[in-house]
């Protein structure tokens, strides 16, 4: 087992996110170069780091932001493609990304709040199942990788739908293998090791297919299915360190 792979399937993840604060500037020193690119923080590397719980995927950690593939994907549709650094925005982050935290805390332009069962960085303490909000508070809200974990994932979609203000919009990305058409789960699978193995990590419970977006439009949101890779070149894919099929989910409250 790497040392990557120990760390993260032994250290909890509220543990996780405080010791990176330490580590993350010497790994930034010491992968410094010119061949990768985050565009958060606009910092290049000679090579990002190994990551995940099964078998861990080469070169997509960010040293400086703790980026993945997905947040550097995001941060370029938000800041190319929305009004999210200018508008006055209130703003809900379901277990927020420490690439993100600060930045969009930092924005003068957004009442930004967080919200998580464990994460140190979260404001309000909720389960997303049972969120302490009123209908329709939210002109944006963020919830990446967090849908996976919950067993009713139908209730969650419901109460993010609830909360967000008509006219408002979110991006609720997951793990998603676009060559299955149909979310496979299976909650008699309990074992942390065949969690692992099946579902990619030991805390997942589901493997959502394509049928993803019709689940969130059942409960109300209208979803457009954005390839955004496709507005950048292989080098440009390459150079970022971006997954070319992943589809961004925006959805959106009428």
């Amino acid at each position: 087992m790497s040392v990557i792979k120990y760390i993260l399937n032994t250290i909890p993840r509220p543990y996780l996110i405080k010791m990176s604060y330490w580590v993350r500037p010497f790994l930034a020193l010491y992968l410094r170069g010119k061949k990768y690119k985050d565009p958060i923080d606009g910092k290049t590397f000679r090579k990002f780091l190994p990551y995940g719980y099964g078998s861990p995927r080469a070169n997509v950690l960010s040293p400086s932001t703790l980026s993945l593939e997905r947040h550097r994907l995001l941060w370029l549709y938000l800041t190319r493609e929305t009004d999210f650094f200018s508008k006055p925005l209130k703003v809900l982050h379901v277990a927020p990304e420490q690439a993100f935290y600060k930045r969009f805390k930092n924005q003068k332009n957004l009442t930004y709040i967080t919200t998580d069962l464990y994460s140190p960085l979260a404001d309000v303490k909720a389960d997303l199942c049972a969120l302490p909000f009123e209908d329709d508070s939210f002109d944006v809200i963020f919830c990446n990788h967090v849908l996976e974990h919950i067993p009713d994932d139908a209730q969650a979609m419901r109460e993010l739908y609830r909360v967000m203000k008509k006219g408002g919009w979110g991006i609720f990305q997951v793990p998603q293998d676009i060559n299955r058409a149909h979310t496979f789960e299976d909650d008699t699978i309990t074992n942390p090791a065949e969690r692992t193995r099946i579902f990619g990590q030991y805390d997942h419970v589901r493997v959502y297919g394509l049928d993803y977006f019709d689940r969130l439009r059942q409960v109300g949101f209208e979803v457009e299915e954005i390839t955004y890779s496709t507005h950048f070149t292989a080098e440009e894919i390459e150079r970022y360190r971006i997954v070319p099929q992943e589809i961004l989910p925006l959805c959106k409250k009428q």
